[in-house]
């Protein structure tokens, strides 16, 4: 099953839902980033809820970032996504010792911490960013989103994330759901909606059952006539390059540019995001000092 978001709507029109499989793009970013599964799991669901928070973009080029600073041993963790819900991420500290609640399960809570804050920045292609952020209530980072959306976007949610780590430490099984109540939505449905998430459970335990995304929400809001509406590939995507690179540089200014291009060996800079290295030889860097 590749990667991909559903999007669907209850029949009455008072909840809508989104639900995702991430297991390739979470494999990716472990794999780039050599995570050890306690960062394996907490910048998977990151990464998970940064997709689907992209994908509800209403704008064609606009994009969004999701940063946790918990005071863990993690650090930061930081996933931006297209408006399609391709993302990208990292965690500061990747190669973590393993954290756990008890044998089998893992304590991402602790290693995110809860001294601090969630901040979702949003590029809605208008002079500045919307910038939102909540103080952490778990670290567990579901519990976090659905604070975020309640108090920055009085949006009542729920959110469920589930990385599942293989003894391999590769992942398993990746994904969740995000579902939303739409105004006017009557104290039954909230009640029926509420009763269907606990009767559900755990999302890790449906993704390591195989269920679909589509299947999740079907049985998470078994109560209810769902309209799906659309399914959406998503990917682990980069969209670093040699000329951004450049660009970057440039930044840096006249002096330090001139003594990178009065070296004698070639410099070479790597993506935070992603496994590309990028080399410039002095004579490049002499040829970025021209364009100054």
């Amino acid at each position: 099953m590749h990667d991909h978001i559903v999007r669907a709507i209850t029949a009455d029109g008072f909840v809508k839902a989104m639900a995702i499989a991430s297991t390739d793009l979470v494999e990716r970013a472990r794999s780039i980033h050599h995570t050890t599964p306690t960062a394996t799991a907490a910048l998977g669901r990151v990464l998970t809820a940064a997709s689907m928070m992209g994908n509800l973009q209403k704008v064609e080029n606009g994009a969004l970032t999701l940063q946790i600073k918990g005071g863990g041993p993690l650090g930061t963790i930081l996933a931006t996504s297209d408006a399609i819900g391709n993302v990208r991420g990292y965690v500061h500290n990747p190669s973590i010792t393993l954290l756990e609640k008890y044998a089998g399960k893992l304590d991402v809570g602790a290693a995110v911490g809860t001294n601090g804050m969630l901040t979702v920045i949003r590029d809605l292609q208008m002079k500045e960013p919307y910038v939102g952020s909540v103080a952490l209530v778990s670290g567990e980072i579901a519990d976090d989103v659905t604070a975020y959306f309640a108090q920055s976007e009085q949006t009542p949610t729920a959110c469920a994330l589930g990385v599942l780590v293989d003894t391999d430490q590769s992942v398993k099984v990746a994904g969740g759901y995000l579902i939303q109540l739409l105004p006017g939505a009557p104290d039954a449905v909230i009640d029926k909606l509420e009763q269907g998430i606990q009767r559900a459970g755990a999302v890790t335990p449906m993704l390591a059952e195989g269920l679909t995304p589509e299947a999740i929400l079907r049985r998470v809001i078994a109560d209810f006539e769902l309209k799906f509406l659309e399914e959406t590939p998503v990917e682990y995507r980069c969209y670093c390059s040699r000329e951004r690179v450049a660009a970057t540089l440039i930044t840096i200014g006249k002096k330090d540019l001139q003594e990178l291009a009065d070296g004698n060996e070639p410099i070479r800079i790597e993506c935070q995001f992603c496994d590309a290295v990028y080399e410039f030889s002095p004579q490049e860097i002499r040829e970025l000092l021209e364009t100054l």
